[in-house]
């Protein structure tokens, strides 16, 4: 299926599932998200890399106008529901200040892939954030869209965000962040080293130099 969406491009990548607050202040986002609200429909977030517009972003869905301000400024809340593909972008709309482009919507397979994977993914990545002392940053219901809930709290760049986007499997998407994981296990291993250390700090040490024979 092919349609036309009005976009808003921002150098962030999306997910399906995901919330999203936004502050809207530029005339033609404000008329964008007007008329979609109005006539309740959604709008795309592709995201921006270098001044260029990706190929693949998020639709998404107006949950809520917070705020409107006097000069018409915006508070909304949104909510991200399917992947597209850009086809081709339209610069100008008559009419219009915004963009928009023709989309077509890859098959994504969201449920749960393998859930001994996806309860170890999300355990480790718990685990990091509680070593590092802000588990309550850490969404605590588990969906069965595992790896969009948690690829914001594993460390990955803008372009390793993106390449997730780009994956169209569960267990792919958990393979992925499982691979990631694997590289960053030093690291975890090394916090809880230290975390050890520091509990350890106060207490009465039972040391022996016995064996230097002096």
């Amino acid at each position: 299926m092919t349609n036309f969406i009005p976009i808003f491009p921002l150098e962030i990548v999306v997910y399906p599932g995901e919330a999203l607050n936004l502050h809207i202040f530029e005339p033609r986002y404000k008329e964008l998200i007007n008329e979609c609200h109005t006539n309740k429909k959604p709008f795309g977030i592709p995201p921006v890399f270098n001044k260029h517009i990706e190929e693949y972003g998020t639709l998404m869905e107006i949950t809520e106008i917070v705020k409107v301000y006097e000069n018409g400024e915006m508070d909304i809340k949104t909510r991200g529901t399917e992947i597209f593909r850009i086809l081709h972008i339209v610069q100008e709309i008559p009419e219009k200040l915004y963009s928009g482009a023709v989309v077509s919507y890859p098959s994504n397979v969201m449920e749960q892939g393998e859930s001994e994977l996806a309860n170890k993914v999300f355990g480790e990545v718990k685990r990091l954030y509680e070593l590092l002392g802000v588990s309550e940053k850490f969404p605590e219901k588990k969906t069965s869209m595992v790896s969009y809930e948690i690829a914001h709290f594993v460390g990955l760049t803008k372009v390793q965000e993106y390449e997730l986007l780009n994956i169209f499997t569960e267990i792919q998407r958990l393979e992925y962040l499982r691979r990631h994981l694997k590289t960053i296990a030093p690291v975890i291993e090394g916090l809880e080293q230290m975390k050890a250390r520091v509990k350890m700090n106060g207490h009465f040490k039972n040391l022996s130099i016995d064996d230097l024979n002096i």
